[in-house]
This record gives C-alpha cells, structure tokens and sequence, in this order.
C-alpha cells in the first residue's frame, strides 16, 4: 500500500499565506498602538498630578496665611477659620500624589510633605497663642513665619510641576521614537510579507505545476498502452479526487483488458487441446495393423509390448484433461510412442532418450516432445534412404531446463527451413494433424512453439537448425514445481 500523501489545499494555502501576512502586519500595528495608548494615559496621569499639585499652591502660598491674619486681627475666630480643614486638605493631596509610583517627582512632593509639618506646627503656635492672649504682634511674627514656609511648599510645587513636565517632555521623545522604530519595522515587515507571499505563491504555482503534469503524464502513459501507470498521491486537495477517478478508470480498464486477454488465452488454449485431442488416425491405424500382424505371426510377447505401449500412450495423451505432467509422465510417453514406432520401422530408426533422473520430478506441459519426435521421423528419418537416428536430450541451464530433438535425417535446405520456419510464425489458424498436408512439418512445429509461448508466457519458443547432416529443434522453459502450478492449471500426478 503506498504511504499517504500530506496534501495541501489550495484554498486553505491561500488563507493561510493571507492570515499570515495580515498577522504580520497587525502585530506591529498594535504594538504602536499599545505602546503610544500606554504613553498617552502617562501623559494624561502626569498632567493631572500638575493640575493637582498647581492647585495647592493658592491654599498654601495665599489662602492660609490670609485665614490666619484675620484670626491674629481677630476678625475671626480660630475654629472659624477652617484653618485646620485646609491643612488636613493639603496634606491628604500630598499623600495621594506620593502614593501614585508612577510619578517624577515625588522627592519634591516628600519635602512638601515635611514642610506642612513644619507649617502646622506653626498654626498650633497661632492657636495656642490665641487662646493664651498673646500680643497681637507676636501672633503676627509667627503668621509671618506661616506665610514664610507656604513660599517654600509652594516653591517645592513648582519644582514637582517642573519635574513632571521633564519627564511628560522625555516621555514625549520616546513615543516619537517608538513611532519611528514601528514604521520602520512595520516597513520591513511589509516588504519581509510581500517576499514571503511571492515565494508562498511560487511554491503553491509549482506544487500545483508538478501535480498536473504528473497526472498529465500518468494520462499519457495509460493512452499510450501503459496499464500499470497510475496517478501518484496528489499533493493538491483538489485535485487527489480527480486522480483517484482517473486511477479507478485505470484499474476498470487494465481489469477489462486483463480480463479479454485472459479470455482469448483460455480460447487459445482450448483450441490446441482439441487440435491436441484429434490424433493422427493413421498413426492408431497402423500401430493396430501391427498389433493385428504380430498376433498373426504368434508373437505374442510383441503383441503384448505393443499393446501396453499403446495404452500408455493414449493414457498419458489424455492426462484426464490436465495440461501439465510429470517430466517423468512425458518421458514414458515419448517411449512408448518411440518403441510403437521401433516396432514398425526397425530397419530405419534408431533412438535414445537421455532425460537426467532428477529432472523428472518437475512439471512440463504435456506433449512438448512427441510432436517434435513425429516430425523428425516423417519429414527427417522416415525420407532418408538408410534410416537415421533421433535422440531427445535434457539438460539444466540456470533456472531453465534445454530441450533438444535431433535427428541424423535428410535435413533442410536454407529455402525450406526459412518456409518451415514462416508457417511456424503464421498467423492463420493451425489445422489438425488429419488434415495437415503429408508433406508439410509446420503443423506440430506450430503447435508446440504457440503452446511454449502461451503456457509459459515468454517470447522465446522453438529454435530450429537444419543441414545435410539433420535437424535439430530445441526450446527452452522452466521447469516448474506442483506448488507453482497448483493454483494455475490443471495437473496431473
């Protein structure tokens, strides 16, 4: 099974390379923004702590000393004039302005702070010496002394006020700054974005590129022929769904085709089990004139030798229908054939059949070999004054096994071997051995040239050799086990 591809969507590239970029581009947006709000409500808190600390100044610097003096002039009474109140006022503001850790100036706001000790212990002296019946001029040089500290609360003030304005300046320095440092990032990052969309784009053109022409390709392959060819796994979310119909109609057609040519297989192998089927009757007719001239002669040895070779034959020629035989069974059959044909050609024909035992436990398909041996004794031995010799040959070649049938015949001249050789390769529909012209070595030739190529499924089949001095036919095969074969044609033990 072939590992799962990650695929990517082209819409969802799209959005992707789009949030990102947005992402990149809002990022520093709001770092600007964060920063300069933050920047702003310190501008805003410092300019409060100004209003705040300026509005002290009137109470401590000219509202104060003024309270006193008209108590000290007594156009008051102490407790009437709220005297108390507004030093209570002061020192509450003082303490809320010291409390925010924010602000510049708050070593300014603590001497404040201490010089309202100062000053309220001065307008304790104005009201203990009130309620004592001090001297009005006495009470006087100490109101003088109040508005003497006020000046330098006030003063201290100002130099909070004037603190604060240094900093609220500094602080307006950095956020032009920060506003310098953001647009030039946010510059970079523009041009950072706008690169990375491009080769985001490249990259997304060239998967989508690579996709199409590897379908395009797997296209080509199937229309040229190719019915193994199949889209990959495509990397596009797309487009994997119309490479996997393309590959189901792929599988749909390589399954039909598979299909055709195993039909016209089994069509071929049927017609050369019934060409197999119709046995030359001239053969069965002489070996029964024989057997019939044997009896006669009262050899009853040779009618029985006969008798059995000619059972054998046929039993093995059947095979109960199996296509493929023991090397063993094959062996046994080409003997019988061969001693049939001893018997009645003694002068003429001499044989040997030299199979290696440990060959003859493997399969073949059946009659490979007496077709080769018929024809090399009617066309070689059989039409050559003084007889000949055929021999059948085995031997291992690698994983092949070589088969060889050579005769000691009259042999073929080049024209005729180039004719034997053409009717071999023909096209046209082999014909039965009863109706093959008697002068004609194609027809079993043919056959089992066509059974070699269609059984064993290779392009290699007969390899024909003839001279003065004889013809030799061989071909090459596997020799195959029962486990190899069991599940693939019909065997016999």
């Amino acid at each position: 099974m072939r590992s799962r591809t990650k695929r990517r969507s082209i819409i969802g590239q799209l959005t992707r390379t789009t949030r990102t970029i947005a992402l990149v581009l809002l990022i520093p947006v709001l770092a600007s923004l964060t920063i300069m709000f933050v920047t702003s409500t310190r501008y805003q808190e410092a300019m409060s702590r100004m209003e705040t600390a300026a509005s002290l100044k009137p109470i401590v610097g000219t509202e104060l000393p003024e309270r006193l003096f008209s108590v000290a002039a007594g156009q008051s009474s102490y407790e009437a004039s709220g005297v108390e109140d507004l030093v209570a006022g002061v020192n509450e503001t003082l303490g809320r302005l010291l409390a925010d850790p924010s602000g510049a100036g708050n070593l300014q706001l603590t001497v404040a702070r201490r010089t309202m000790d100062t000053l309220s212990s001065y307008i304790d002296q104005v009201r203990d010496g009130m309620a004592q019946g001090m001297p009005i001029s006495e009470v006087e040089l100490i109101v003088d002394e109040v508005r003497d500290v006020g000046d330098l609360v006030t003063d201290m003030l100002d130099n909070f006020v004037f603190v604060e304005i240094e900093a609220v300046a500094a602080n307006g320095e950095r956020i032009q700054r920060v506003v310098w440092i953001a647009f030039l990032v946010e510059l970079v990052l523009v041009v950072a974005a706008l690169f990375w969309a491009g080769e985001a784009r490249h990259r997304l053109a060239d998967v989508i590129r690579n996709a199409i022409y590897q379908m395009e390709g797997s296209v080509f392959r199937l229309t040229g022929g190719d019915l193994k060819a199949r889209v990959p796994d495509m990397e596009v979310k797309e487009l994997a769904e119309l490479a996997a119909q393309i590959n189901v109609m792929a599988n749909r057609l390589e399954s039909l085709i598979e299909r055709s040519r195993q039909e016209q297989e089994n069509l071929a192998k049927s017609e050369l089990r019934l060409l197999q089927a119709q046995i030359n009757p001239h053969f069965l007719y002489n070996t029964l004139d024989t057997i019939i001239w044997q009896a006669e002669s009262g050899n009853s040895e040779e009618v029985i030798h006969l008798t059995r070779s000619l059972s054998d034959f046929f039993r093995i020629s059947l095979s109960s229908g199996a296509d493929w035989i023991p090397l063993e069974k094959e062996a046994r059959h080409l003997s019988g054939y061969l001693s049939i044909q001893k018997t009645r050609y003694r002068d003429i024909l001499n044989y040997a059949v030299e199979i290696p035992d440990e060959l003859k436990d493997g399969y073949i398909v059946k009659l490979m070999l007496q077709p080769l041996v018929e024809n090399a004794l009617y066309h070689g031995i059989k039409t050559r004054r003084g007889g000949g010799f055929i021999r059948v040959s085995a031997a291992r070649e690698g994983d092949r096994v070589r088969f060889v049938v050579e005769d000691t015949g009259k042999g073929m001249s080049p024209e005729e071997l180039k004719r034997v050789i053409a009717a071999m390769r023909s096209d046209a529909p082999p014909v039965a051995m009863a109706d093959a012209p008697a002068s004609g070595s194609s027809f079993g030739l043919r056959n089992v040239d066509m059974r070699i190529r269609l059984y064993y499924h290779q392009a290699e089949g007969l390899k024909i050799e003839s001279g003065e001095g004889g013809t030799k036919v061989s071909f090459r095969v596997p020799l195959k086990s029962r486990e190899e074969i069991a599940n693939d044609e019909g065997i016999s033990g």
